[in-house]
């Protein structure tokens, strides 16, 4: 697992959330961010500062606001000079509210940058904590295949040559949509979810034995591919063992542990007459089935009148 600490520029998130300028002492693509929550400055500006992360970025709203043209000019500098002392990486106004000429003098002495929206400040702080997340998320790389099947994000797991681009490309022909190939980015966006994307310098390419690289966008258009998907199912397919028990039930639960993140895995044998796609396309609607409470392997047992005692297995990947 790696344990690097992303960051992400401030001009990304200019880009990203369409904000305006005010003041930038240096250019955006240098101030970097490496917290992914912001904070609302309301206990700082009454002189509070016990467990403020500067790191952060501080976002003022029309109740802020409302308190700073509340209070005389002088003491409004005080509490804002206090406030970008700390060296925080920026400040984002949001509401298009009018700057205090007095704001952007100290931002200019202390070199923090001013930025505005035109969005309300909840609206603002989801979108900006929402990109944060994804952009500075945990992550892993692992060599697989990442499909959306029938809405579901199915990873393809296995060794080289056991077919992952082929199935992959069989999927595509029959209308599910691409992600990525070879190598998947994996990122932790929450506690319980996991997205998974390209490297995008390989971005939609695939690699065939005996044809060579493909570019699944050009080649089957932009309705084949998709940029980033939730991993929802992991699916491993190794080479069929004659002497390997498989399951043939499915009463027994098995996950895949990937940055802590149990997902439900599915190996599948691979051998000739197997039809691996169409296998797919029935493990994405059968652990669609289970997310919403129905088994058909416990209904079986029930019917038959036979106990459906079944465990968990957690793997890591």
């Amino acid at each position: 697992m790696s344990q690097n600490k992303f960051t992400v520029t401030l001009q990304q998130i200019i880009d990203e959330l369409k904000l305006e300028q005010l003041y930038m002492p240096r250019p955006a693509e240098e101030v970097l961010i490496s917290e992914n929550e912001v904070n609302r400055p309301g206990l700082q500006l009454m002189n509070f500062y016990e467990y403020f992360n500067p790191e952060r970025i501080q976002i003022l709203g029309k109740t802020e606001f409302a308190y700073l043209a509340s209070i005389g000019e002088e003491k409004r500098t005080d509490i804002i000079a206090k406030l970008f002392s700390t060296k925080i990486p920026a400040l984002i106004i949001t509401r298009e509210l009018e700057c205090f000429p007095e704001l952007l003098t100290l931002a200019e002495k202390e070199q923090i940058p001013v930025l505005r929206s035109k969005d309300s400040t909840s609206n603002f702080v989801a979108a900006l904590i929402a990109f944060l997340n994804l952009n500075l998320a945990p992550r892993i790389t692992r060599h697989g295949v990442l499909i959306e099947i029938y809405g579901e994000g199915v990873l393809i797991l296995g060794e080289s040559g056991v077919g992952k681009s082929e199935t992959a490309i069989e999927l595509v022909k029959r209308g599910h949509r691409l992600v990525a190939d070879d190598a998947v980015e994996i990122r932790k966006v929450s506690n319980i979810s996991l997205v998974g994307t390209s490297p995008d310098n390989i971005r939609h390419f695939l690699e065939l034995r005996g044809i060579g690289i493909i570019n699944a966008r050009r080649l089957f258009g932009v309705g084949a591919v998709k940029v980033t998907e939730k991993i929802d199912l992991v699916v491993e397919l190794e080479i069929w063992n004659p002497e390997k028990l498989y399951d043939r039930m499915g009463i027994d639960n098995e996950y895949v542990s990937i940055l802590g993140v149990n997902v439900p895995l599915a190996t599948i044998p691979v051998k000739p007459g197997r039809n691996l796609a169409v296998i797919l396309e029935v493990a994405a609607m059968n652990n669609r089935q289970k997310k919403m409470g129905y088994n058909a392997a416990h209904e079986l047992l029930e019917r038959l009148g036979m106990e459906q005692s079944g465990t968990d297995i957690i793997r890591d990947l």
